[in-house]
């Protein structure tokens, strides 16, 4: 598979996640945790170093003498403190961290980066763009693949205005990644929701009501008897989506529903981190406060429990 069919494989998953007849098909974007390990100060650091590293590259640093993890943390705390007063708010803890824990994300923009700036100016195009993705589909007006991708083209075109802050059809690193995943960022909330509904909206009266709900989530499939989670999610569906009892679910009801306001793990971790190395009790820290404290923000030798764990040259 090419580029171009993964990309357009992956903009059609967004909206036509294939799944089982019985199974659920989950559009809900939770803010996921920063951590799978237990977080108990008491018996170790490791949530908080994967909190505020990335658990991949929390493992870096359990090779390093502390010497070498102080040096680091060092580098990285000039790196977090973005106005560059000599301070680490709790604001910039929270950026820091929400940032770390998104490295897959970044990582996923740079290895598509190369492919889609075909002029090397460090931008990408919305013209690039869409040369790079759909090229000659467009040519065709009768594909036998069943893909309509000239309605894909303005969807994509859509997205990629929104993500354009300034306008200029011209893509920053960090707006393309806005573009590719928009449920990441704020100002793109609408713009999911937009194209949840218009997934979702069989009969495009701009709303979704029950059986469009469930429709996009289970296929009957000749099967007589729904699954108990469905009839669940008629509940759900009557009882808490649609807020207002009308029987369907507009704009606001659908962002409720598909970006919940979940408890931000991040601002938690932030707080935890200020309260617990801020010597002089001023609410912000200093680069002398953090790296005192590095066992718990980082971790080395001396902090890992015999863990043999691959060291990596670069953070």
């Amino acid at each position: 598979m090419d580029l171009r069919q993964f990309l357009m494989c992956l903009s059609l998953c967004t909206a036509f996640a294939l799944s089982k007849p019985t199974e659920k098909k989950d559009r809900v974007h939770h803010e996921p945790q920063l951590s799978d390990k237990v977080h108990n100060d008491a018996q170790s650091f490791d949530y908080d170093h994967d909190a505020f590293l990335g658990a991949e590259e929390a493992k870096t640093f359990d090779q390093l003498t502390p010497e070498e993890s102080k040096e680091r943390l060092g580098v990285i705390v000039d790196k977090i403190d973005a106005d560059k007063d000599g301070f680490v708010t709790e604001g910039e803890l929270k950026s820091w961290i929400k940032h770390a824990q998104k490295k897959y994300i970044y990582d996923n923009v740079e290895n598509q980066w190369q492919e889609f700036d075909m002029n090397q100016d460090g931008f990408i195009s919305w013209d690039e763009y869409r040369n790079v993705t759909y090229g000659t589909y467009l040519d065709d007006p009768d594909p036998d693949d069943g893909f309509n991708y000239k309605q894909m083209m303005v969807r994509d075109e859509r997205r990629f205005k929104m993500a354009d802050k300034n306008g200029d059809l011209i893509a920053t690193k960090e707006e393309f990644t806005a573009f590719l995943h928009p449920e990441e960022y704020d100002y793109m909330k609408d713009i999911v929701v937009q194209e949840t509904m218009e997934d979702i909206d069989k009969n495009a009266d701009g709303f979704i009501d029950l059986e469009e709900y469930i429709g996009d989530m289970y296929s009957h499939d000749g099967n007589a008897d729904e699954p108990e989670w469905v009839k669940t999610e008629r509940e759900q569906f009557v009882e808490f989506r649609d807020k207002n009892r009308d029987g369907k679910m507009d704009k606001e009801e659908t962002k409720d529903w598909i970006l919940p306001s979940d408890y931000d793990h991040a601002e938690a971790e932030a707080r935890h981190l200020v309260y617990e190395s801020d010597q002089n009790k001023d609410g912000k820290l200093t680069k002398e406060e953090i790296v005192d404290k590095y066992d718990l923000f980082v971790g080395s030798q001396a902090t890992d429990f015999g863990e043999a764990l691959v060291r990596h040259d670069e953070f």
